[in-house]
């Protein structure tokens, strides 16, 4: 299946809309189709090949490279700025990379000659490129490393149909509206930030774009500016609405809601923000999915507590016999970069084995126990990690908990906490409490106090460095 390169669809179709700003600067989807020529222009000079490489801040020069490097036929490598030298060049060297565009405040004096900043590229003398007029349904648009929460990354293949049915999935269950703006500061090197980009293409939809999360800037932006969906993470949440209860202003009115992926949020968090008519739909997706494959609705959203939701319109779901979630979605990338056997050693019988456990109630909405990975066998017991921090979130002082298993010659496993606190835990207080809400064993059988919890570049829990940290 081909379809016409979105950006020229939406630049003739709708040339004055707004298709991206920052705040300072916008730029209509005619003028943004003029500025990726001319990029594409001084890109081609560089001979990068059929990939280029990223490591991008979210900017508005970032985003117009990223779609010149779409409109020119190529694939983009998404590279996450936080890695360490070492694990840059390893991922550098496994997609075969002969250009990485970096963001001049991202620039490292160990950068050799596969390397250009922003500064450079823009400088070279600029043509007006003809932009690939057409994307194969089954042409790779995105390689995205997985962000290594049990080990090494890999490559995901991200196709443009799967980024096509991940946003059509989307907006049959969002809705849209005619003037939607999406604020997007989750990094766009991370699928949660790229899919609002390539949902703004394909819905012809404005993209608000914003450097890092910071609370008192991002609550301007929602009470002063037309944003409709906000894209965030539990922590992101409760900060905007603990500020939010301090300032007592209302977000502007053409505000929709708050898509929450990366962990279902509490009771308590979902009652202020009815309280202050904020809906919060909660998602489920991963890089493989090119994001979001299940959703609960805003309305179900204290009813079905600690759900995921259902699959959305082109996902299909059940669970094994041990509980796994096993789907199918035309969302489903084609496979992990040079390595052929990963992706059909997750399937089975054509359903893709995702390493969540679930649960699915007598409505069918979906509930995630935890990763299959990160489940802990005590006395013949299964103890699911978020199960017990999600009670551990209620306590006063606590900010931040993990749970993992430690070997013990007795029960095979016991769990231990690591905690983040700005005070001293009481380790019997913190017992007593869990026997009040848990069965016994799953209770932490000894808490770690640390400054912060290992977390990857879209905030989940690295849980294999806690575990190495008690080997």
């Amino acid at each position: 299946m081909e379809t016409q390169n979105w950006l020229l669809k939406q630049a003739a179709t709708q040339p004055e809309k707004v298709a991206v700003t920052d705040g300072a600067r916008s730029l209509t989807f005619r003028q943004l189709a003029d500025v990726v020529r001319r990029i594409v222009s001084r890109l081609d000079q560089l001979y990068p090949g059929p990939r280029v490489g990223m490591l991008a801040t979210n900017s508005l020069t970032s985003y117009e490279i990223a779609l010149a490097i779409l409109s020119s036929g190529r694939t983009i490598v998404w590279l996450n700025w936080r890695l360490a030298d070492e694990e840059l060049h390893r991922q550098i060297a496994d997609s075969d990379l002969h250009l990485c565009l970096v963001a001049d405040t991202l620039w490292r004096p160990t950068m050799d000659e596969r390397f250009t900043n922003y500064t450079a590229l823009l400088k070279l003398p600029a043509g007006s490129s003809k932009l690939t007029p057409t994307f194969n349904a089954d042409q790779v648009a995105s390689i995205m490393y997985t962000s290594g929460t049990t080990g090494a990354p890999k490559g995901v293949l991200q196709t443009f149909g799967n980024h096509f049915y991940s946003a059509t999935s989307s907006a049959l269950n969002l809705g849209l509206n005619s003037d939607d703006e999406w604020l997007c500061v989750a990094p766009i090197f991370h699928i949660s930030g790229f899919s609002i980009i390539m949902r703004g293409l394909i819905y012809g939809m404005t993209v608000r774009l914003v450097d890092k999360f910071r609370v008192a800037p991002i609550e301007e932006i929602l009470v002063n500016e037309p944003v409709t969906i906000m894209s965030v993470v539990p922590f992101m949440l409760k900060k905007l609405i603990a500020h939010l209860a301090q300032t007592h202003r209302s977000y502007n009115p053409n505000f929709r809601c708050m898509l929450l992926g990366g962990g279902t949020i509490d009771r308590p968090t979902l009652l202020k923000c009815q309280q202050l008519q904020i809906p919060v739909v909660q998602c489920y997706g991963m890089t493989e999915t090119c994001s979001q494959i299940v959703a609960l609705r805003a309305e179900n959203a204290l009813t079905k507590l600690g759900s995921v939701g259902q699959p959305l319109f082109t996902t299909q779901l059940k669970l094994s016999s041990s509980g796994e979630v096993l789907l199918k979605t035309p969302a489903l990338t084609p496979g992990y970069l040079n390595l052929p056997q990963k992706l059909p050693a997750k399937m089975v019988e054509g359903w893709y084995r995702t390493g969540d456990i679930g649960h699915l109630d007598k409505d069918g909405f979906l509930y995630i126990d935890g990763r299959r990975d990160d489940m802990l066998i005590s006395g013949g017991e299964n103890i699911f990690p978020e199960e017990v921090e999600q009670v551990y979130q209620r306590y006063p002082g606590i900010d931040a908990i993990a749970v993992v298993g430690k070997a013990d010659p007795e029960w095979g496993q016991v769990p231990v906490a690591f905690v983040v606190s700005q005070h001293e835990v009481d380790p019997a207080q913190l017992t007593r409490f869990g026997y009040q809400h848990l069965a016994h064993y799953k209770v932490p059988r000894k808490y770690i106090r640390i400054p912060a919890l290992p977390t990857n570049a879209s905030g989940k829990v690295q849980r294999f460095l806690l575990r190495q940290q008690l080997s």
